[in-house]
């Protein structure tokens, strides 16, 4: 459910065609202090009323294929502003008398804007030559009925265009993408000075109205939330105190699959920051229900089932809880949503999407649910928090366990404890780890043959991995300097006993995810 402030802003609809670059359009909107929200083509809001303006997405299907996407834009065309981008460009041209046919040269990458029409206020600000990212193997030949010519680039002449009669514009290339060197100002063209749309959804007014819609929806009620010492919940904690104090309960358990020394260094790091935490040790309980199981989604829902467990018992010590508070942020929610509103495929559980069991018992208040991760860090900042805790890396809510491939043990946590301690102690050394977005080390499930001394052995080997990435949807590998990856693997294979090769992991996410299982 949407939270009551947002009623209090403009609001932009985007219509999700499945492609990988959505969240990017969100993103770029919400980077312009305007509040955007990610709806399938085929399943709109009930109301279009709060909606100032309409962004179509690409997509990977062609508007010519028998599985064309058709969204019903009766209730927005002619009479919202709407925004056209690739597949929206194609698809607004190709069923409003235009032509789309396939490209004779494969439209992908750089290119630059060879065309701008004067006195264009869509292209307010941007010059012929400025830099366009392409994507897509259909072209539009000819314009769709009253459509008028706004940009071309070299090889694409239908780059941009708008309908005379309407507020529909249309571009056939990606605004969102970092590539796009004006596309942000291309956005706020058509969102402010064309739509109307106001600026002023920022992270100052996120915190107070979110803490008084807060105060409104808790009342007196006690509200437990599971700390996790990461960001999302360490910002839904301070967000929630604000609002109801002391009736806020905040319980830390220990899986025995965090980093080393995590566990009391988080509990530390709380101390001061008036909040109610207690922490509760079950790393065995934790390692027994693992104890052989090495399917990675059967060890989520091994954890996820053990955590509940643990924090229900918790949960009941508190007299009249009433409320569960979650950190969900909003690519947990969309990343679990098909594109086209059907089963998505499941590439892995996450650990805070989905129902309670019934016999919780408890209702749910997300305060963070509409942000993104890069978003919740600067509401936390408007907060007050520490600029440590919040520049940490996400961390898993399975933690180590599927750092560690195959099935787990105490020594295996150990080692890789070990390994990880090393890895990101030396990223912060090196003033390395504020440039990575996420870090870690993965325990391989094979032995290899190496020589210590005059001595053959026959250890673990451990993969370092590092990304760089803004909402962890899309990442990629980290060109660390090789000095330090020789450094580190040298102290690894050095210290860690069990361990005698080191490699480094240079996929890209997609086709890899961040995490190895």
């Amino acid at each position: 459910m949407l939270l009551l402030h947002m009623q209090q802003h403009d609001k932009v609809l985007i219509l999700d065609f499945g492609s990988q670059y959505t969240q990017l359009i969100a993103r770029r909107v919400r980077e312009l202090n305007i509040y955007s929200e990610i709806h399938p083509f085929n399943h709109l809001p009930e109301s279009l009323e709060a909606y100032k303006a309409v962004i179509l997405s690409g997509s990977p299907c062609s508007v010519r294929g028998e599985d064309a996407l058709h969204p019903d834009l009766s209730a927005i065309r002619g009479k919202k502003p709407l925004l056209g981008v690739c597949y929206g460009a194609q698809y607004l041209a190709h069923f409003s008398g235009g032509n789309v046919a396939p490209s004779n040269t494969r439209e992908y990458g750089r290119a630059n804007l060879s065309f701008i029409k004067d006195n264009c206020e869509f292209f307010e600000g941007v010059n012929v030559g400025s830099q366009v990212w392409m994507s897509h193997s259909d072209t539009i030949k000819d314009l769709p009925e009253n459509g008028e010519l706004l940009a071309s680039t070299h090889d694409v002449q239908n780059a941009a265009y708008m309908i005379k009669g309407e507020t529909t514009y249309a571009i056939q290339f990606h605004p969102e993408v970092y590539h796009s060197t004006d596309g942000k100002q291309l956005l706020e063209n058509f969102l402010v000075n064309i739509a109307g749309v106001t600026a002023d959804w920022t992270p100052d007014s996120f915190v107070e109205e979110t803490v008084t819609d807060l105060k409104a929806q808790l009342g007196n009620d006690k509200v437990v939330l599971g700390l996790s010492g990461g960001v999302d919940s360490t910002v839904a904690a301070v967000l929630l105190h604000k609002a109801i104090g002391d009736n806020l309960y905040c319980v830390f358990v220990n899986n025995g699959l965090l980093r080393k020394n995590e566990f009391e260094n988080v509990l530390t790091q709380y101390e001061g920051m008036g909040l109610n935490v207690k922490g509760v040790d079950a790393s065995a309980r934790f390692l027994d229900a693992l104890a052989g199981e090495s399917d990675p989604e059967k060890k989520r829902k091994a954890i996820g089932r053990v955590f509940i467990e643990v924090f229900d018992e918790e949960a009941h010590l508190i007299e009249d809880v009433t409320w569960l508070a979650q950190g969900t942020i909003y690519p947990d929610v969309i990343e679990s949503v098909s594109a086209t509103g059907g089963p998505s495929a499941t590439i892995k559980s996450h650990h805070n999407v989905g129902g309670l069991p019934d016999f919780m018992k408890l209702k749910v208040v997300e305060p963070l649910k509409a942000l993104f991760k890069d978003e919740v860090r600067r509401v936390g900042a408007s907060m007050g928090i520490d600029a440590e805790l919040l520049g940490r890396h996400p961390f898993p809510g399975p933690g180590l366990a599927i750092r560690i491939l195959g099935d787990i043990t105490a020594e295996k946590v150990h080692i890789l404890q070990e390994v990880d301690h090393i890895f990101i102690s030396g990223l912060k050394e090196w003033d390395l780890y504020d440039k990575v977005w996420q870090a870690g080390a993965m325990l391989l499930p094979v032995n290899s043959v190496g020589v210590m001394g005059d001595e053959r052995t026959y250890e673990k080997c451990v993969a370092l991995r590092a990304v760089e990435s803004t909402d962890g949807m899309t990442a990629d590998w980290v060109n660390l300097p090789y000095e330090f990856l020789q450094k580190t693997s040298n102290a690894i294979i050095n210290k860690v006993k069990g361990v005698n090769r080191v490699v480094y992991d240079i996929s890209s996410k997609p086709p890899a995810t961040i995490e190895w299982e």
